[in-house]
């Protein structure tokens, strides 16, 4: 049998590439950290260094923890994202290989390579990590308040961070393929899935009560919730990391600041990309029919996007909130003891500009992916395979 996917597939996995990447780059610095800052611990004479001690390890955890957890979750739903997209776009050639008689096992067996994303992703993300390191190490202890911290190379730590993730997501990969060919082959062999008699009926009495417009939105939402989540995790990833940057003045270092933000655009901007154009594409047909029968681009892009518009500012609102609570649980209780730690109070100056580049960026690309609608043609959606 010949590969059910290809290198060429997997290398369309840049989001997951992305997210694995930072998550991996962040814990390394901090998991590291953490690591070779014990060494130091029987050094410490004074009570007030070893709270700032404390402090330090404290806030390794809490960032390697709050960071690598929802990067690790958010990846394995970009994961699932892209095996069911290319199962739904290739569910014919699929159906043939089941039709032929070659087992779901030995379908899903091929689906391995979706790890192989995961594995660029965390490798360039302990590379450039490990790369950083000593730079890191300089400005967390850039006071001087503890001796002296030499970083050190620790295997079981890259075995951690870059052959478990990359093995645990190939057995996902595979696992959830194998679920979602469970179907059987001739259903495969169709064009659309079908749906149980129940959820015809009631999809036929919504399209009954709505207009088309309004329920062509609807039915984009519904039908990508997972990219809604994108969504609003793309603006929630801006509004987060951007105000935590702005907001870090005195309570952490500008090297600090700068990798937040940097963090928090490409995992916006990633995120965001892989929203829209997936909706676009996956739209093609009803939005060249829709040009056919006379409605206009901002009809067309209403119906496609619109739907998807709160969400962005609901995930805004959500990363407003998120980032003000981490920094005053960082203020609060991780260096409530340490002397000299300002009051951390909501920065609204800092929330009004990153509200407005979130609308000016937002909207510069809504129109850039307007104007990508604008572009579909009848021709185009017809010649494609």
């Amino acid at each position: 049998m010949d590969m059910v996917v290809g290198i060429r597939d997997a290398a369309k996995m840049l989001g997951i590439m992305i997210v694995s990447g930072c998550a991996v780059f962040v814990c390394t610095l901090f998991l590291n950290f953490q690591v070779d800052i014990v060494e130091i611990r029987d050094q410490i004479t004074s009570e007030q260094v070893m709270i700032f001690y404390d402090a330090q390890v404290s806030t390794a955890k809490m960032v390697s923890a709050l960071c690598g957890g929802c990067l690790l979750v958010t990846s394995i739903i970009m994961l699932m994202f892209y095996i069911k997209h290319y199962i739904d776009t290739h569910k014919k050639e699929l159906g043939i290989l089941k039709a032929l008689g070659y087992s779901r096992v030995k379908i899903a067996g091929n689906f391995w390579i979706f790890g192989s994303g995961v594995f660029f992703g965390t490798a360039f993300g302990y590379v450039g990590a490990y790369l950083l390191m000593p730079a890191f190490y300089k400005v967390q202890n850039q006071d001087g308040i503890l001796p002296e911290i030499i970083p050190h190379f620790h295997p079981w730590l890259l075995f951690e961070l870059v052959a478990v993730p990359t093995l645990l997501f190939t057995i996902i990969s595979i696992f959830y393929s194998f679920m979602k060919l469970k179907k059987p082959a001739l259903t495969l062999l169709r064009d659309n899935w079908q749906l149980p008699v129940g959820k015809k009926k009631r999809k036929k009495k919504q399209e009954q009560e709505r207009p088309f417009l309004e329920e062509m939105r609807r039915g984009t939402l519904r039908e990508k919730k997972v990219l809604a989540f994108f969504m609003i995790f793309a603006s929630f990833c801006f509004s987060a990391m951007t105000q935590m940057s702005f907001s870090m003045e005195g309570l952490a270092s500008a090297m600090m600041s700068v990798m937040i933000m940097s963090i928090g655009l490409v995992l916006a901007c990633t995120t965001l990309f892989l929203a829209i154009t997936t909706v676009i594409n996956g739209n093609k047909m009803a939005i060249a029919m829709m040009r056919v029968f006379g409605y206009s681009q901002s009809q067309c892009c209403s119906a496609v996007l619109g739907g998807y518009r709160p969400m962005g500012y609901i995930g805004f609102a959500v990363g407003t909130v998120y980032q003000y609570v981490l920094l005053k649980i960082a203020v609060y209780i991780v260096f409530k003891d340490i002397v000299g730690v300002p009051d951390y109070q909501f920065d609204f100056q800092g929330m009004a500009v990153s509200l407005a580049a979130f609308v000016v960026i937002y909207e510069l690309v809504m129109g850039y992916y307007s104007n990508k609608i604008k572009k579909v043609s009848v021709k185009e959606v017809m010649l494609e395979p």
